[in-house]
């Protein structure tokens, strides 16, 4: 049971707690412009890479190239590199590269799995999560992989952080009440607090580049959802409405849409939406799984 908890929360590698979804677009000629991109991964080729694409899901374009796994991009604040894990040293580590996908760099260097980075606002360091303490804990390192260090601390699985957008606290996902939760700390690891209290799982917290909202995703109507809070807890919405499983995970940097994946047309897609749930459009069509999505500052 502890390798499948592992296999979720950590590497997220097909899917968390089976809230994931799908979206559509063609390859092409490549993405236009930096500031319109949204990255993601696919196992298009036989295998995860990450891909970019533009924002109305043309261009898409493989960036990773290797015959590994490569998941779970993350940007960089100023868009000019992207964080990703990846097993091809035998075991999954955080990589970073250049927004273009040379120059990929092994960060973490750790015999334990390492995995889903997240950079805070000033691009000085990247949380993690890693299961080097016998179980998945959310750690944080400075960008050139030094000064790793466990934030949670919790016999528990945690994991999926992302950082709020002024840089003072980092939301993530937690089983120590029994099922996954949402919670929230400051970044030195300090007050930790549960978000939300449901009695199906949330997870896979994101925040609104204003920090007054987190999409997350929850089981609480049946199967997975995305759902809006404030950031407090409070207020929490349903977005999504949809009998397949649907998965939060980025916001536009104003705010305006959320980019989400979705199994409602038979397999992983990326899809895009309003902030308010509604024009929910597909921007990949892929028979095999797109997911994953993060949009670039």
């Amino acid at each position: 049971m502890k390798t499948a908890s592992v296999a979720i929360a950590l590497l997220l590698a097909v899917c968390l707690a089976a809230l994931l979804a799908a979206c559509g677009g063609g390859e092409d000629e490549g993405p236009t412009s930096a500031a319109s991109n949204i990255a993601f991964h696919s196992d298009r080729d036989g295998n995860y890479e990450v891909y970019v694409m533009n924002a109305d899901g043309s261009g898409q374009t493989n960036l990773t190239g290797n015959p590994a796994i490569d998941a779970y991009p993350a940007w960089s604040p100023d868009g000019s590199r992207i964080a990703f894990h990846s097993d091809r040293d035998g075991n999954y580590e955080i990589y970073v590269m250049n927004a273009d996908g040379s120059g990929q760099t092994n960060v973490t260097n750790n015999p334990a799995l390492d995995g889903t980075p997240a950079w805070s606002p000033d691009g000085t360091r990247i949380a993690f999560v890693s299961f080097r303490d016998g179980n998945t804990e959310v750690y944080v390192m400075n960008a050139d992989g030094s000064g790793q260090t466990n934030l949670t601390g919790s016999p528990a699985d945690d994991a999926t952080p992302a950082w709020s957008p002024d840089g003072s606290t980092i939301a993530f996902m937690s089983g120590r009440d029994g099922n996954h939760q949402v919670y929230v700390m400051d970044t030195d690891g300090s007050g930790q607090t549960n978000l939300t209290n449901s009695a199906a799982g949330d997870s896979s917290p994101a925040w609104s580049p204003d920090g007054t909202r987190i999409a997350f995703t929850s089981s609480r109507d049946g199967n997975g959802e995305v759902y809006v809070m404030n950031a407090d807890g409070s207020g929490a919405a349903r977005l999504t409405d949809d009998p397949f499983a649907d998965d939060a995970f980025d916001w536009s940097p104003d705010g305006a849409r959320i980019v989400f994946t979705s199994k409602r047309d038979g397999n992983l897609e990326v899809y895009v939406m309003n902030a308010d749930g509604s024009g929910q459009t597909r921007l990949t069509d892929n028979p095999t799984d797109d997911m994953a999505p993060a949009w670039s500052p």
